[in-house]
């Protein structure tokens, strides 16, 4: 199977559309480029794997206000990594 660029306009038009499998490519090539801002729109646009990658990025950085964004943005599993890490002993005892 040949490897097909395909363009961001086009991805944006698809994903417009609804598309998820398009919102998932956008996700991550803004995930690949570090672009948050553009992570955050797809999120607040419905797309669970730039929550996804949001998450990976809040738990891998301890950020626990990120990972209460995105669980109230619409992404469960944040409330999940947020409650595992609250719960978790801390280092400091």
């Amino acid at each position: 199977m040949a490897n097909t660029n395909i363009d961001r306009e086009t991805l944006r038009a698809l994903a417009d559309e609804g598309n998820e499998t398009a919102l998932d490519r956008l996700a991550d090539l803004a995930d690949a480029a570090g672009d948050l801002g553009e992570l955050s729109e797809l999120l607040d646009e419905g797309s669970m794997r730039a929550g996804f990658l949001l998450t990976r990025r809040a738990v891998a950085a301890g950020d626990l206000s990120e990972l209460q964004r995105i669980s109230d943005a619409g992404y469960d599993a944040a409330g999940g990594e947020l409650d595992r890490l609250l719960r978790a002993p801390s280092d400091d005892r």
